[in-house]
């Protein structure tokens, strides 16, 4: 592992606790069987890519934060030895750790690397307790026992056949709908006109798509066939609710379950060949539009808020995506201010790479026959195409919540344009706090939302954990925001002081705007780092996100003539990515001898700073 990486890992243990990824425990006796339902978990969990362990961190019961003091391990030669004869003689097979000694100010971890698990060899349990009552996942920061229905997938994947190529056998030809049918030949032949299967009868059509198995003894459509082109009363019978669709117009920004007032509800339970072009009509006409006059025109034109290719694309990701096992209906949910999208089946891509090129599909056979009429993309481009389209249009980049515990999957859209004329009036009762660009955009978001949290902190504003918590703190530290929750669960809503400033603050005396704890200089300085000097601390102020490598340069030669500085203090001062700061200015100030190592014969040290020659 990459020191950087390491440095986050622990960064993000003492400020936030423990999650899916990460677990800390203190020796490898004091915590017994927990040891192992962790290794099962981290092993088992699909698509997670396995889990780390440190070994030599004490949970913290006084303060809140840190969450866990370093307490180290005492032989460190026997905790490896321990880890490494229970995870090759405790559980259904041998599993291979990775494992890596660090050293913090004289005391050493222990960090372990538990890799996931090939699917043929799920689940991995601990043999003295069996299948049933020694297999894991990985819910969150928590080790939960599998249910027969996870066992039950476990072993499903290890055919590596997806639940969409299963075979109904209580279903029949004529099933299908031939309306669907003629709508992918329609939508096929505007995508290649010369494709061979368009000659085909539509029994060898479907049977080319993989969604339609026949034999001597009979044929049955597969889950994909029907999904795809199954006639609504089938779709009904077999699937009533894991293919049903409920578009729910709501009247506000909040849920109230009251049906005669509040909501209305259009079901929709068709073949997805063609609910996919109704559901985004049905979709684009209520979205508020926009006037706009061209600069050379003398005609009227609207323009909805939110681009039409990012409805395609999220309506699409839903219901490609979802989880067809589940017997509970996609919901898109209309309100004021936003529109969601929710359908059971969490992301098998990891959240951080959520945007990146690389689809993990869940139903392969459903993708490939949207992919080839066009309607969908299969290169994992989805997410990236909506953020960009969003972000064009003035918009919040889309809202993302994935939760393997209730395996659900939520996008949100905000139709509220950012930093418009209202915006910027409300902003200025403000001023004194010296808001970021950053910190405007997550008020307006909060403002709009109700609650944020650090995932969403991220996505907004695209920084990673430890900067999206240190401006998160700050807002609250200003009283703007109030925190809720703890660790993983932590979520900030606003303040009466965020929502009415012009009832609580006195715009232009600062006093009395800013509490008098927060200095108004201090943005993006986290509580450890020590007071800058009023010079310096405005030359941080002034670097922005565009400024040149020189300056970057300068400021940073210049906060380490002062003391020695980490790297993840300067990113975090400078607002940039901690190892961009690392890989393209310190180290090569380094080489050139513009900066001195704090641990020169250590060059990978845990705790490794930065300084010159004065300092």
């Amino acid at each position: 592992m990459d020191i950087t990486e390491f440095d986050d890992l622990i960064n993000i243990l003492q400020d936030s606790g423990e999650n899916e990824r990460i677990e800390a425990k203190q020796t490898t006796r004091a915590v017994g069987k927990s040891l192992l339902s962790t290794i099962s978990a981290f092993s088992n969990e699909p698509g997670m890519g396995g889990g780390y362990l440190v070994l030599g961190l004490t949970k913290n019961t006084i303060e809140q934060s840190p969450y866990y003091i370093v307490t180290g391990i005492k032989d460190s030669e026997q905790a490896q030895s321990e880890v490494v004869t229970l995870c090759r003689q405790c559980f259904s097979i041998p599993i291979r750790p990775n494992l890596e000694l660090r050293s913090y100010q004289g005391k050493q971890f222990l960090l372990v690397y538990i890799p996931e698990a090939e699917p043929h060899d799920k689940p991995v349990y601990i043999q003295s307790d069996g299948i049933e009552k020694g297999a894991f996942r990985r819910i969150g920061p928590t080790d939960q026992l599998c249910t027969k229905k996870d066992i039950d997938y476990l072993f499903q994947q290890r055919s590596r056949k997806k639940y969409d190529e299963t075979l109904v056998e209580h279903a029949s030809f004529d099933d299908f709908d031939p309306q669907a049918i003629e709508v992918y030949r329609q939508l096929r032949k505007e995508v290649c006109a010369a494709a061979e299967e368009l000659n085909y009868s539509d029994e060898d059509l479907l049977r080319s798509l993989s969604v339609w198995v026949s034999s001597k003894e009979g044929g049955y459509p597969t889950v994909a066939g029907l999904v795809l082109f199954g006639k609504a009363m089938a779709l009904r019978r077999l699937f009533p609710m894991s293919t049903r669709v409920d578009y729910i117009l709501i009247d506000g920004r909040e849920w109230v379950p009251d049906p005669e007032k509040r909501y209305h509800t259009m079901e929709t339970r068709e073949a997805l060949i063609t609910m996919i072009p109704r559901l985004i009509r049905n979709i684009m006409t209520d979205i508020p539009q926009a006037f706009v006059l061209p600069d050379e025109g003398i005609h009227r034109k609207d323009n909805p808020t939110i681009p039409r290719k990012a409805i395609r694309e999220a309506v699409c990701n839903t219901l490609m995506h979802r989880d067809y096992t589940c017997n509970q209906p996609v919901q898109i949910r209309r309100y004021v201010n936003r529109i969601e999208f929710a359908n059971a089946g969490y992301s098998l891509k990891p959240e951080e790479e959520l945007g990146l090129p690389g689809s993990i599909t869940r139903n392969d056979k459903i993708a490939a026959v949207l992919h080839e009429i066009n309607i969908a993309e299969t290169k994992g481009t989805g997410i990236r195409t909506m953020r960009d389209l969003m972000r064009g249009a003035n918009l919040t980049v889309p809202l993302i919540e994935s939760d393997r515990g209730t395996n659900q999957f939520t996008l949100t859209f905000l139709t509220h344009h950012l930093f418009d004329k209202q915006d910027i009036e409300w902003l200025k009762f403000f001023k004194d706090y010296n808001l970021s660009d950053e910190d405007a955009r997550t008020l307006i978001v909060i403002r709009e939302m109700g609650v944020i949290t650090n995932a969403d902190y991220r996505m907004i504003n695209g920084v990673d954990t430890l900067i999206a918590s240190v401006q998160l703190r700050r807002l609250r530290d200003l009283e703007l925001l109030e925190q809720k929750g703890k660790g993983n669960a932590t979520y900030y809503v606003p303040t009466q002081k965020m929502l009415f400033p012009e009832k609580t603050l006195h715009t232009g005396l600062l006093s009395e705007g800013v509490p008098p704890h927060i200095s108004p200089l201090s943005e993006g300085v986290p509580p450890h780092i020590s007071p800058l000097s009023g010079d310096l601390r405005e030359i941080v102020q002034k670097v922005g996100k565009r400024a040149p490598p020189s300056i970057i340069k300068q400021v940073v030669k210049q906060l380490c003539s002062t003391r020695p500085f980490k790297p993840s203090e300067i990113a975090l001062l400078l607002r940039r990515n901690q190892r961009y700061i690392r890989d393209h200015y310190l180290t090569p100030m380094v080489e050139s001898g513009e900066l001195e190592l704090g641990f020169p014969d250590t060059p990978a040290h845990f705790q490794q700073s930065y300084q010159t020659k004065e300092s």
